[in-house]
């Protein structure tokens, strides 16, 4: 299988409370709490690992309160590389309704110094050749510019490394400049950066072309229930989801680029690659945490996917 490095600039600490319904201006009671160590790129290293890939993990890691992080790299077997800063790792509260409703409050990052800033560039330098690909995914900490995650992407394109990103507003607009090799925004994150509804196949088409003119060679734009189209150099598919009873949204679209990641570094042909992507984000949105719980499960919703080749509409 392949080697994997995760870059988390912004993790956190999810604490989801699930219950039956939100009242706001009430007192609420919850049925259950579950805390995970989260991020974006940790997310998408838990579904890997599950798949049988080697991970290493990097980014950075508030020094108070790394335990649950700690435990869980431990338990992954992932390769820890985090830079630790002064200060807390962010904490997240996710209210999970029965019916799979979730109101986040996402709480602020830690300040990343220029010193640590640059640590981690010392870090990649060292640590990031002999990777099959980097998945940069996630929001900036405090501190973190767009241009300097720019520069980070760029950098790790002239060391001839494929690069995944997964990111949103102003650091999704300067990430697409620096030509990843893949990029995974929704439809609501392509709509800001571009200014331009992107709500239909058509409008889908003509913007992957324009990305992948910047030199872009995978575009894959995800819709939640209404599925995902991917389009590439040799054409474009269109995947839709089986129906599923919703736990949470949570990590949803974290799965689907893990899935879209394994399909391509295991030579998979396309349908194959966006049916079981596809059926990882279903199976994720079954349940509270990350990761393919149930191998026999999701057969079964692989089977549910529906695939077409878009040239044949």
């Amino acid at each position: 299988m392949a080697k994997i490095l995760t870059l988390t600039l912004n993790p956190a600490l999810d604490l989801t409370m699930e219950l039956t319904s939100l009242r706001l201006g009430e007192v609420n009671r919850g049925d259950a709490l579950h805390v995970h160590a989260a991020g974006k790129g940790i997310n998408v290293a838990q579904v890997l690992a599950d798949l049988g890939h080697e991970l290493t993990v990097a980014g950075f890691l508030g020094a108070d309160n790394t335990g649950h992080f700690e435990e869980l790299f431990t338990a992954r077997r992932f390769v820890d590389e985090f830079i630790r800063v002064p200060g807390e790792t962010r904490r997240n509260i996710k209210l999970a309704e029965t019916g799979g409703r979730v109101t986040d409050v996402n709480g602020p990052g830690p300040q990343v110094s220029e010193e640590a800033q640059l640590a981690l560039f010392e870090r990649l330098e060292q640590i990031a050749p002999g990777h099959d690909v980097v998945i940069v995914a996630g929001s900036l900490p405090r501190g973190i510019s767009p241009q300097w995650l720019q520069a980070l992407l760029e950098r790790l394109h002239t060391m001839g490394l494929k690069v995944v990103l997964d990111t949103s507003g102003a650091a999704l607009r300067a990430g697409l400049t620096a030509q990843p090799w893949l990029v995974k925004p929704n439809t609501d994150e392509l709509t800001e950066v571009l200014g331009e509804t992107v709500s239909t196949l058509d409008d889908q088409t003509r913007v992957a072309a324009q990305l992948r003119a910047r030199g872009i060679e995978h575009v894959v734009i995800s819709q939640g229930p209404q599925g995902v189209n991917w389009f590439h150099s040799q054409g474009a598919w269109q995947a839709l989801p089986p129906t599923v009873d919703v736990a949470s949204t949570v990590g949803a679209g974290d799965s689907l680029l893990a899935g879209m990641v394994h399909g391509l570094l295991s030579g998979h042909e396309d349908a194959q690659i966006l049916r079981k992507a596809t059926a990882i984000a279903a199976m994720a949105v079954m349940q509270i945490g990350f990761g393919i719980s149930d191998h026999d499960e999701l057969e079964r919703l692989e089977s549910g996917v529906s695939v077409r080749a878009l040239a044949e509409q």
